[in-house]
């Protein structure tokens, strides 16, 4: 046996004594919750990781006593708008101890939940300056909507109320314009929700008929909830999908960075039925309008040309033979009924109609005469 050779439990004992004189006290450490697990017993047990370029770079295991744990947890909670949970990158005081049989513990006793919130918020930063060196911030906007977008594919959890209230509003609408709406599930909060969100873009723009438009929603929730709407790769999905993405994600105090890449964004689901809604009713409203146009168009024209064939009516009334009979005139026809224009045309024997108002008289001529004027034009020329 060499010299220099200890047994295990002298090595942990040495391990224990050096950590104890190299942090004797209470430290602050910043790390990710890898996993959080809260016991029956009252005690709340954790893993701790830290992630480099290549992945994660360190571990440790840490717990919150009972006696600091309702505490903590309410404490944290009510700042931050969620409970702790995986993926939350946090600040806590730990007391570093070490165990010969169970390693290295981190004793949790605070938790400060304000680094919490101070991290989202830059990294909500980066994203957007990441974006817009990208090119990405505009891409949606230059994108059309359909004049009547029909074909309506929805981001969403099924059991989500924002969801029902969204489909209700819409299929009951006071007009009865009718959409096609089809459920694309994915997860919606969460470390997972991005890359699930992500996924669904990906099965709508691959349908084998197109959509008009993509609508991400989600009720609301605490702005920890809503963080993954900040994550950079699933804005990149929304900015690059080829079809308009309208986003439906908070409440009036929420505005995420996919509100921003989106082609569009209102604050509830139901406010998002409403657009689509508005859309059939502003251009029923224009064909009514234009539809109305017309009529008075064909009206017009219609009453021209009453009027007009009332004045035709008029002339041929005026110049019906009738109408000539019944105001005193005559109207003489030979044996074959044709109008006698001149009495140069008869000649003594013929047999005429004299047609009245009342009657016809028929007449033989016995002699013809001339008037004054053509005959002394006669005996003129002689």
């Amino acid at each position: 046996m060499t010299a220099d050779c200890i047994d295990l439990y002298e090595l942990q004992q040495q391990l224990r004594d050096g950590l104890e004189e190299l942090f004797p006290g209470r430290i602050w450490v910043r790390a990710e919750i890898a996993s959080i697990q809260a016991k029956a017993n009252g005690h709340c047990y954790l893993d701790l990781s830290q992630s480099g370029e290549k992945g994660v770079i360190a571990k440790a295991k840490a717990v919150i006593w009972r006696s600091h744990y309702l505490q903590i947890a309410s404490y944290f909670e009510a700042a931050v708008g969620s409970p702790m949970q995986p993926g939350m990158m946090i600040m806590a005081r730990v007391q570093v101890s070490y165990s010969e049989l169970y390693g290295l513990t981190l004793t949790i006793d605070e938790v400060e939940p304000q680094f919490t919130l101070g991290e989202a918020e830059l990294e909500r930063r980066r994203t957007i300056a990441r974006l817009t060196e990208d090119g990405l911030m505009d891409r949606q906007k230059q994108l059309e909507l359909p004049l009547l977008p029909y074909r309506l594919a929805v981001v969403s959890a099924r059991d989500a109320a924002g969801y029902g209230d969204f489909c209700r509003h819409l299929q009951d609408n006071e007009y009865g314009f009718v959409f096609r709406v089809d459920l694309f599930e994915a997860t919606m909060q969460g470390k997972e929700a991005p890359e699930s969100i992500v996924d669904a873009l990906g099965r709508v723009e691959s349908a084998p008929e197109p959509y008009d438009a993509v609508l991400i929603m989600r009720g609301g929730g605490s702005a920890l909830d809503l963080a993954c709407f900040d994550d950079y790769g699933l804005c990149i999905a929304i900015a690059e999908c080829s079809i308009p993405v309208f986003t439906a994600i908070g409440h009036d105090r929420d505005f995420h960075v996919a509100d921003m890449v989106a082609f569009s964004f209102v604050k509830t689901p139901t406010a998002l039925a409403d657009e689509f809604i508005d859309c059939f009713k502003s251009e029923d409203e224009r064909i009514s309008a234009f539809g109305t146009r017309l009529r008075l168009a064909f009206s017009d024209k219609i009453a021209r040309m009453e009027s007009r064939l009332d004045q035709l009516a008029s002339r041929i009334r005026s110049a019906d033979p009738r109408s000539l009979l019944s105001r005193g005139y005559s109207l003489v026809t030979d044996s074959r009924g044709v109008v006698l224009k001149s009495a140069a045309a008869v000649a003594p024997g013929d047999i005429l109609d004299v047609m009245f108002a009342d009657g016809t008289l028929v007449t033989e001529v016995r002699a013809r005469k001339e008037n004054a004027r053509k005959e002394n034009a006669r005996k003129e020329n002689d």
